[in-house]
C-alpha cells in the first residue's frame, strides 16, 4: 500500500489542518516484560527441578494495522494513526 510523503491533515497538538510528514511505524511484535511476574515464575521454574513448564498456546494471531507516524509541520510533533484496518499490504512511503 502506498503513502505519500507529505499528507494534509488534523493535528490535535495544535489543533488545526497541517502538512505532515509521514514515516511508517507498522510493527509486529513486542517482546515481554523480563521483569514481569509471570516470566520471571516461569524462569524459575525452568531453572529448578520440577515438571515441565507449559509453553504458550498456539493461537492464530490476527492480522497488525498498517499504521503511520505522522510529523507536523507547524508544531513538530509527532502522533500515530491507522491508514486501514487489518493488514493486507504493508504501508510503505511513495518514492517520487
Amino acid at each position: 500500500m502506498k503513502v505519500p510523503k507529505e499528507i494534509r491533515t488534523y493535528c490535535p497538538h495544535c489543533r488545526k489542518h497541517n502538512l505532515h510528514k509521514v514515516k511508517v511505524s507498522t510493527s509486529k511484535y513486542k517482546a515481554g516484560r523480563s521483569l514481569a511476574w509471570g516470566t520471571r515464575k516461569h524462569e524459575r521454574k525452568l531453572a529448578g527441578y520440577h515438571g515441565k513448564v507449559k509453553g504458550k498456546a498456539k493461537v492464530r494471531k490476527q492480522g497488525i494495522r498498517n499504521k503511520i507516524m505522522l510529523q507536523c509541520s507547524g508544531c513538530k510533533k509527532k502522533h500515530e494513526t491507522v491508514v486501514s484496518g487489518r493488514m493486507k499490504k504493508k504501508a510503505e512511503v511513495a518514492r517520487e
